[in-house]
């Protein structure tokens, strides 16, 4: 007489049991998530101004004044990358009903 083991008997069952309950589940979602179009402003890279090969006292008072201004402007740009990726995954975590902790 062969022995048996009793949970080999077992793993089987609980194995088919879980398969057949995977198979059996409705797929999460077919809707596409949530996007939003990222403003153009966002994707353009950031400018800074260069000194000339001989710069002056005036061509340093100016790079430094229009650099302090393109500085500002590439900032407000990533403030509104951002925000627009916030939003979006707010869009999605609403679509799933998901609640995320506050970065």
């Amino acid at each position: 007489m062969t022995p048996t083991i009793p949970w080999k008997t077992a793993a089987l069952i609980v194995c088919a049991a879980m398969m057949t309950n995977c198979a059996a589940s409705p797929p999460i979602s077919t809707a596409a998530p949530a996007r939003l179009t990222l403003p153009e402003a966002a994707k353009r890279p950031c400018a800074l101004a260069v000194l000339p090969a001989e710069p002056t006292a005036g061509d340093l008072d100016a790079a430094y004044v229009l650099r302090g201004a393109q500085i500002v402007a590439c900032d407000a740009a990533r403030r509104l990358a951002v925000e627009t990726l916030l939003a979006e995954r707010a869009m999605q975590d609403a679509q799933y009903g998901l609640k995320r902790q506050p970065d």
